[in-house]
């Protein structure tokens, strides 16, 4: 009796998964180091780079409810947008909501990297993602970056049609992820608008940037106040108020994306996990007066 010849693929070494420090590269592709701003931290916090990595989980905040999910789901590793400590710590004890992630992911053997504006100003970034959810034509960046002008912060860009401005926030909010606060709108809602800006985040500091750029509206985050209001006093460009978080994670999805086909490329399978915990601190909005 003859037996069949097993074939070359049956008889091939498994691939090796890949590293930490593989995977940590491949993001530093996606979100280069030289995007970052001065004051920022994008690096990878905790884990060996020579460890395997199978699986990652993506989210917005390194918080003690992702540790969790990363935990249920068996992650090797976990990148998150904003870093651990963005301004540096003397201790990592376990006496801290900070210093028990650390502890939890290393007894759990989960990496933590971050990419935090080195993500918002990347092609295919923050902001890029941002500006395709609320369907901007042409977008540039709205803060090009002094080593690269074609990346940078926020992006500007023109819809498709001038639209009312109470219809274009109706058509954000039903594109930005929900959570507790929504949309804020200022501005005219009967006014029509066409070019807009945008920055997921913080974006006090681009009001002017917003308006030298001729944006009629401008969506961002975390809008204070007096800053806002002062800056509509001026007139154009109307303000969108969204939440930093769903402002942001809109970003993670393309970059799980581009982390997967950058293992498939090196002839790898990365499986990627986009958290749907919000993570934005607040967790109810009650309407206020009779």
């Amino acid at each position: 009796m003859t037996h069949a010849q097993p074939d070359a693929a049956s008889t091939a070494a498994p691939t090796p998964p890949l590293t930490v420090g593989e995977v940590e590269a491949m993001l530093r592709a996606a979100a280069p180091p030289q995007l970052a701003e001065t004051w920022d931290s994008n690096r990878l916090i905790c884990g060996d780079p020579e460890e395997p990595v199978r699986s990652v989980l993506l989210a917005v905040d390194p918080v003690a409810a992702v540790v969790d999910e990363a935990i249920e789901r068996g992650a090797d590793m976990v990148i998150t947008h904003h870093p651990l400590y963005l301004r540096g710590t003397d201790h990592v004890s376990a006496t801290g909501p900070k210093g028990r992630v650390v502890h939890r992911l290393i007894r759990a053997g989960i990496a933590l990297a971050n990419a935090h504006t080195t993500l918002d100003a990347a092609h295919g970034g923050v902001a890029a993602a941002l500006a395709d959810r609320v369907g901007l034509r042409d977008a540039q960046p709205l803060v090009p970056n002094p080593t690269d002008p074609a990346q940078g912060i926020g992006r500007v860009g023109t819809l498709p049609e001038p639209t009312r401005l109470r219809d274009f926030a109706a058509a954000v909010a039903a594109a930005l992820p929900d959570s507790a606060p929504g949309l804020l709108v200022g501005g005219e809602l009967d006014d029509v608008v066409e070019t807009v800006a945008v920055s997921g985040g913080a974006g006090d500091s681009l009001l002017a940037a917003a308006r030298a750029a001729g944006a009629d509206v401008f969506l961002t985050a975390d809008l204070r106040h007096h800053p806002a209001s002062e800056h509509l006093e001026a007139g154009r460009p109307y303000l969108l108020c969204g939440t930093h978080w769903a402002t942001e994670w809109v970003g993670l999805e393309p970059l799980a994306a581009r982390l997967e086909a950058a293992a498939a490329a090196h002839g790898h399978r990365l499986c990627t996990h986009v958290s749907q915990i919000v993570t934005d601190p607040w967790t109810a909005r009650l309407s206020t007066g009779a």
